[in-house]
Order: C-alpha cells, then sequence, then structure tokens
C-alpha cells in the first residue's frame, strides 16, 4: 500500500484517524531511514578534485571518523551532510595535500533541560590542517586521543591536534590551528612530487593563479597586488 492509498483511507475513515495516522507516521519514518541510509552508502567515498585528472585512477583514501568532519582539501570545499556523525572516506590524488577539518565530541547533560535548552554539550577544537604526501592507493587515516568524559574532552580539546597515519600505523603528519591565511592552495589539484608547470591534467600554473585569485579575499588581492609591484 502506498502512502497515498494510506492518506485516502485516513481521509475517508474519520473513526479510524489516530490508527491510520499512526500508520502514517511509521510508514513515514521507515521512508526516511531508508534514504538515509541510502544517501550514507552513497557518499561514504568523496572525491576530493574537480574534472578527470590522469592520477585518479590511483587515488589514495583518507578515513575520517564521525567526529572528524573535513571541510577543504587543497582549498575545494567539501560537501556538509545533515548527519554530523556521518564517516567518510576521501579519494586523495597521489602527491602533497592539505586537509582543514574539525574535531567535535557531543555529550549527553545530565539533569534537567530547560525549554528551548540544548539536551547536549558540544566541544569542538579549533580548525586544523595537516599536510602529508599521499601515495597511489594508500589508505590512511586520522589518529588522536579520545576521551571518554565531556571534562576530559574540555581539556585536551585546546591542545587537540590529531595525527594522519598510514596503514602501518607510522605517523606521516600532525595538524596544527588553521586559518584561512595560511592556506597556500586553493582548489587545485595537488602535484606529484618532482613535477612542475604543466600537471598531467592540462591545467597550467596561470589557471592555477586564476583559480587562486578567484577565491582569494578583497584584503588578500590588495596585499598580493602589494606584493607584485614592490
Amino acid at each position: 500500500m502506498s502512502i497515498v492509498n494510506i492518506m485516502g483511507v485516513a481521509r475517508f475513515e474519520p473513526g479510524h484517524s489516530r490508527r491510520w495516522s499512526k500508520i502514517l507516521r511509521v510508514s513515514l519514518s521507515a521512508m526516511l531511514l531508508a534514504v538515509l541510509a541510502g544517501c550514507s552508502s552513497a557518499v561514504t567515498k568523496l572525491e576530493t578534485w574537480d574534472g578527470d585528472p590522469g592520477t585518479a585512477v590511483n587515488a589514495a583514501t583518507l578515513k575520517a571518523p564521525g567526529e572528524i568532519t573535513v571541510s577543504h582539501v587543497n582549498g575545494r570545499k567539501m560537501t556538509n551532510y545533515l548527519m554530523d556523525d556521518l564517516a567518510l572516506d576521501y579519494a586523495l590524488l597521489p602527491g602533497e595535500n592539505e586537509v582543514v577539518f574539525t574535531y567535535k565530541t557531543i555529550w549527553a547533560k545530565s539533569g534537567v533541560v530547560r525549554n528551548g535548552e540544548s539536551k547536549v554539550h558540544i566541544v569542538e577544537s579549533k580548525p586544523q590542517v595537516v599536510r602529508f604526501e599521499a601515495s597511489p592507493n594508500a589508505i590512511y587515516q586520522f589518529d588522536y586521543d579520545k576521551p571518554t568524559s565531556r571534562r576530559q574532552a574540555e581539556e585536551v580539546i585546546p591542545e587537540f591536534s590529531a595525527a594522519v597515519v598510514g596503514a602501518d600505523g607510522q605517523t606521516l603528519a600532525r595538524s596544527t590551528n588553521w586559518s584561512p591565511e595560511d592556506s597556500a592552495r586553493s582548489a587545485r589539484t595537488p602535484l606529484p612530487a618532482g613535477q612542475s608547470g604543466e600537471a598531467n591534467d592540462g591545467v597550467t600554473s596561470l589557471d592555477r593563479l586564476k583559480a587562486v585569485w578567484e577565491t582569494a579575499t578583497d584584503e588578500e588581492k590588495k596585499a598580493f597586488l602589494r606584493w607584485a609591484f614592490e
């Protein structure tokens, strides 16, 4: 029976409206869960580049748990999803990569919660950045101390730092606090080690400079022009 049929029966049989309203709510909830499950399976691996670069066939994978929210990769903004605790895999092109992220934990409040007050405590880090060389087809993941209580989370968050480790557990790089002025990249495809000028994807240095200019703030453009004409 479709939802349209259910709604029709509920409309024409008032004596059973409560029963059919309950059935309708259950049906809608089941459909919503199915949609969310489908979405989560469809978006569990995200590409972090534009176009179709040749090195994409050898992309590495960076696994991000639910506590890690990746906002940018090599200057390219990543999609945000409604589910904060959604674990995602990010496909990275081989070469130098820059990943910007935040770390967030959620803790239930104890005791009585007033009307309109949040039922949880949110402990969130400042934006972090980690830069590392990705090898073809390699798998990487974040490694960090996991607090067991909200108090412990609040104590460690001011100095929070996460490492990126390889499949063998070896640390490749460790994150530091990030600000937009710190990033040298902007929406670009990483170059493999030892390569310069025009990359395999046909994007020239001039194209990259144009991409940087389009995403720069007014203050950054002024600073660049002052530097260029000094």
